[in-house]
Parts: structure tokens; sequence; C-alpha cells
């Protein structure tokens, strides 16, 4: 019987820290706070933020970064979830300019709904502006999923590095917590395996 308990005991550690890992790819995670052109802390064409959940989290994150050196410029991109208000890629302009982004640093992307909108949207403003390498920003659960979803829309064209919000309102490293953290974690997971099998959300 206590054999039986530790099994699962240690099987659930194993899911739990798997997951967690699996969903939130970090490329930064072994950089300083700014770079230093080592590996993957390299200074990058742009950083992108993807709005939804959290999504002044993810700016916040974002603006941490740009006004750390990672980048001379910022993207966001999301419609709004209220279509009567300003889109969630313009939110996050606002949050940036009031704190102290300047305008022209700034791009934005407001017609997608979905992550694979996210990714198709934004490569016209990769290509028009020709940015080859970005970092790719949005909440951890999330991360996997848009990496993939941008890295099939610029077909390699782009390098890609992962950096989610190290914690928001609906995510932490003790996600496995609570109900909303299960449900998003084994929601994405299923997201994953939809795009794997040629889909997308």
């Amino acid at each position: 019987m206590i054999k039986s308990v530790i099994a699962i005991i240690v099987a659930l550690l194993i899911i739990v820290i798997g997951l967690g890992v699996y969903l939130g790819p970090n490329d930064l995670g072994r950089c300083d706070a700014t770079p230093n052109g080592v590996d993957k802390c390299i200074k990058v064409d742009a950083i992108i933020t993807v709005s939804g959940g959290d999504t002044p989290a993810r700016a916040s994150e974002a603006i941490k970064l740009f006004k750390n050196g990672w980048s001379d410029r910022l993207i966001f991109s999301g419609a709004a979830q209220d279509k009567t208000g300003p889109s969630n890629a313009e939110a996050m302009r606002r949050q940036a300019i009031k704190a102290g982004v300047p305008t022209d640093a700034i791009l934005t992307e407001s017609n997608s709904d979905t992550t694979r909108q996210n990714a198709e949207q934004t490569q016209a403003l990769l290509t028009k502006n020709n940015i080859r390498t970005i970092i790719l920003v949005t909440s951890a659960y999330h991360q996997r999923r848009a990496s993939l979803e941008f890295d099939r829309s610029v077909g390699g064209t782009v390098k890609i590095l992962n950096h989610p919000v190290p914690q928001d309102d609906q995510w932490s490293n003790f996600w496995w917590v609570t109900p909303i953290g299960w449900w998003l974690a084994i929601g994405e997971f299923f997201k994953i395996i939809i795009f794997y099998l040629g889909g997308s959300l």
C-alpha cells in the first residue's frame, strides 16, 4: 500500500514538472538580465507579445526586456475581446508608452483572435521591417504552442527565442494546486496535439 502511494506521488511529480517545463520553454532562462551576446543571450530585432490570458502581465514582461536592452522594437499582437473598445494590441501599446517606451519603437497588429492568426498576421510586419530574430513573449502555459505557430508561419526564416512570463494572474510555478492551472495545462497539451495533427486553435 505504501509503495503504491509513493509510486502515485512520484508519477504525479513527474507529470507536473514535465508538463510545466514542456509548456513553458525559456531560451533566456540562463541569461543575465541584459544580453551579453553569448549563445542565445543575444539582442534581437524585435520582441513580440501576443495577447490573451493576463495581457498586461505579458506586455509588462516585454517592456522589461525592451528596457533591459534585448531589442529596440516591440510588436504587440491581438484583437479586442470587446469589439467596442480598443484592441489588445493597442492597450499594450498604451501600457508601453506609459512606461516610457518611445512610440516609434512600437508596432501593432490588431486583427488576430487566435494564436495562429497572431503568427500569420505578424508575419507581414516581420517581412516589411526585415526582422530576422525575435523574442516571443506570452504566458508560460501558452509559450510552446505560440512558438510552434510562429515557427510554422515564418517557415524557418526567423529565429525565435522563447521567453514566457514567469508568473501572471492565471499561472505560476504552483499552477498544479489550482483547478484553472490544470484546465490550462491540459487544454494546451491537447491543443498542441491538434497542432501536430495539422489543425490549429
